[in-house]
């Protein structure tokens, strides 16, 4: 079984490197830090491959050793600067104001607690599902939805102060 693991956490991660940039650049907010926690997630996931139990869980299975990853990747690389965010930014257009928005929404992602944080990336940005998210989190589908409460209502409190 762990060969064909293997060969599907290999198709996964060669089809959504963007995705999966995003998601680690979302926890680290640096380049370098981001693309460290995706080497050192693939190293783990590689090595580990035969701990996983059921092959169809190899995509949300990645997705938790790469969100711990990046979290202690994010420790690392503290020292990063607003300016570096703004460089990085790959959804910004040429609207102004698109742009400042889109920085508001980040800051104010970034500012929430690694629990609130991921529950909003996974479902948001990564489209999961709550049971997924549940999976990857281990935590149980109403702690999911707490937490996604939460943190929408603290998004929602941070934009009202925006304006």
């Amino acid at each position: 079984m762990s060969h064909v693991a293997q060969e599907k956490l290999i198709e996964y991660i060669k089809t959504n490197q963007n995705k999966l940039y995003k998601v680690a650049f979302t926890y680290t907010r640096n380049e370098e830090a981001a693309l460290d926690a995706i080497q050192e997630a693939i190293t783990k996931a590689l090595e580990n491959i035969e701990k996983l139990k059921k092959e169809e869980y190899v995509n949300t299975w990645f997705y938790r050793i790469l969100i711990n990853e990046a979290l202690k990747s994010s420790k690392k690389y503290r020292n990063y600067t607003e300016l570096e965010l703004i460089e990085n930014e790959t959804y910004v257009n040429s609207n102004e104001e698109k742009i400042v928005e889109n920085i508001d929404m980040y800051n104010i992602i970034q500012k929430l607690n690694y629990k609130l944080k991921t529950v909003i990336v996974l479902r948001f940005f990564e489209n999961m599902k709550i049971e997924e998210i549940a999976f990857i989190t281990k935590t149980n589908i109403s702690t999911v939805k707490s937490r996604l409460y939460k943190a929408i209502k603290e998004i929602k409190l941070n934009l009202n102060e925006k304006t």
